[in-house]
């Protein structure tokens, strides 16, 4: 009868099991389904976010330094519309707005006919008999009023965008205009602009004039080059800012995020290729795949040894398993009679429960006289030692370390950096010391080393050769530090284990008077 009900219960096992392994792998497909799903479209919803965020800093950025490039020009022009005749104010003034800021590739006069008065830089070549009729120059005059053009080609060749103010006479007669110059194919302002600005992702940015001309573009051929119009582009021309999957030029889905600059309406745009974002997002995904494989195979072994537990009534080790703390349980466990294999095998956990209880409960024990930072004996520690030490009659020297101006440390670089020095001289103890020397820290940075020995000549080795590593070894560090040390000797210098402590601390006190990394 025994041999039947264990053979059942073997086979309800085995059930158990397939239905688990089914739960579990239901489980973890779902949850890598989900897991795909969420992680795209957050990475989706991030980049956008992004990329419109950046594109909005860089579209005010720009506008800002436009609006500082045209109050340059514009203070330039009251200096020389003040005698627009006098060539030398005028030379004079162009080399300053030219170098002081730099802002400009070029910077020129040109008057109302048209006849350039002066360029710099000078290297550029010039007519000053002739008309210069560039899309730039013609329409400006035109307006004479303050001009950003489009991009076209300047009298040296160059794509060029034109910046002027004009320049009136004190009796408001329109005399011509001065003009800065950015140079597209050239290294100038809104390059420097974007080519620093923060990339996402191997995102990258690009700047379009409202003729939908490029501007400024990672890839410098492109540069001047008409964007056709589409859905996207037509999407971000209306709206302020925002961000829209687009496809480029190359039939690549990409992410962007866009803004206008207000002074000029053009249009920036930082966009990164769909695929590159789902390419990391695969990575991620099979490392989170592969720790949630990792956790449900751990929660499958969990159920199934549960359901090796609860397979039939254990009222007996039932009882035993919420007794575990108390010194007999064990024994009364042994003394249980398995009739089955699973009785045998819950026993068998719980004996092992047991010992690992009473392992856990020396390891507390181990960790309430051990400073948790460092590793080293606290207080409670050192005092068991202190205790020995005075119960077998050994002679033994004292050793009060304490770190130089660590509160600085603390202050000026944070208490994770004062923790690592704190681990770093701790980690020194250790090395310097003999195994048999007991290493504690007392509290903050205040450390003591109990040192079976009564050479005063090799203990203060030992702590002049600690003084001198720290020293050494933390000097390159961010926050190098140094340390002061007070040695007493008991009984040579008292009976009293508190008196002996008491003046290796007035010892360290008159190393730290006496200017500090040192042993007294």
């Amino acid at each position: 009868m025994k041999q039947i009900a264990l053979l059942l219960k073997l086979d309800l096992q085995r059930l158990i099991l397939i239905l688990i392994i089914l739960c579990v792998s239901c489980l973890f497909i779902v949850s890598v389904f989900i897991l795909n799903h969420v992680i795209k479209a957050q990475l989706m919803e991030n980049s956008l976010s992004i990329n419109e965020k950046y594109a909005s800093k860089v579209a005010l950025s720009t506008d800002q330094y436009f609006s500082n490039m045209l109050q340059e020009l514009k203070y330039s022009s009251n200096i020389i519309s003040r005698d627009f005749s006098n060539q030398a104010l005028i030379q004079q003034e162009l080399h300053r707005l030219k170098y002081q800021s730099n802002n400009f590739n070029s910077v020129s006069v040109i008057d109302s006919t048209a006849h350039i008065r002066h360029l710099e830089p000078q290297h550029v070549k010039y007519d000053s008999k002739t008309i210069y009729k560039t899309v730039g120059i013609v329409e400006s005059l035109k307006s004479k009023k303050t001009y950003i053009s489009t991009p076209y080609k300047s009298i040296a060749n160059n794509l060029i965008v034109l910046m002027s103010q004009p320049i009136y006479s004190p009796d408001q007669q329109y005399l011509g205009m001065i003009t800065g110059s950015l140079y597209l194919h050239k290294k100038n302002l809104i390059s420097q602009i974007l080519s620093t600005t923060y990339s996402y992702k191997n995102s990258y940015m690009y700047v379009i004039d409202n003729n939908n001309k490029i501007i400024f573009h990672p890839n410098i051929k492109r540069i001047g080059e008409t964007i056709e119009v589409n859905t996207g582009l037509a999407y971000m021309s209306k709206h302020k800012s925002g961000h829209i999957q687009l496809v480029n030029s190359e039939g690549v889905n990409n992410l962007a995020g866009f803004a206008h600059i207000p002074s000029v309406n053009w249009l920036v745009v930082s966009q990164q290729p769909t695929e590159e974002l789902f390419e990391q997002a695969n990575a991620i995904i099979i490392k989170v795949a592969f720790g949630i494989f990792i956790f449900y195979m751990i929660l499958f072994f969990i159920i199934w040894k549960i359901t090796q537990y609860i397979s039939s009534p254990l009222h007996g080790l039932a009882q035993m398993a919420g007794m575990l703390s108390k010194p007999e349980t064990e024994q009364e466990i042994q003394n249980i009679n398995p009739w089955y294999f699973e009785v045998m095998r819950f026993r068998t956990a719980l004996l092992f429960s047991s010992k690992k209880f009473k392992d856990k409960i020396s390891e507390l024990n181990l960790h309430v006289n051990t400073d948790p930072l460092t590793g080293l004996h606290n207080r409670r520690g050192m005092q068991l030692f202190l205790e020995e030490l005075q119960n077998t009659g050994t002679e033994f020297a004292i050793l009060l370390i304490d770190i130089d101006f660590f509160k600085a440390v603390n202050d000026n670089f944070g208490h994770d950096q004062g923790d690592h020095m704190l681990k770093v001289l701790a980690e020194q103890m250790k090395k310097n010391f003999r195994e048999n020397d007991i290493c504690c820290r007392m509290g903050g940075e205040e450390f003591a080393v109990l040192m079976a020995a009564t050479d005063k000549a090799v203990v203060f080795k030992a702590a002049e050769r600690l003084r001198k590593n720290i020293e050494e070894i933390t000097a390159a560090m961010p926050t190098p530090i140094t340390i002061s040390i007070g040695i007493s000797y008991w009984p040579h210098d008292s009976n009293d284990v508190k008196e002996a402590f008491k003046q290796a601390d007035n010892r360290l006190y008159q190393a730290k008077n006496e200017g500090r990394n040192r042993v007294c």
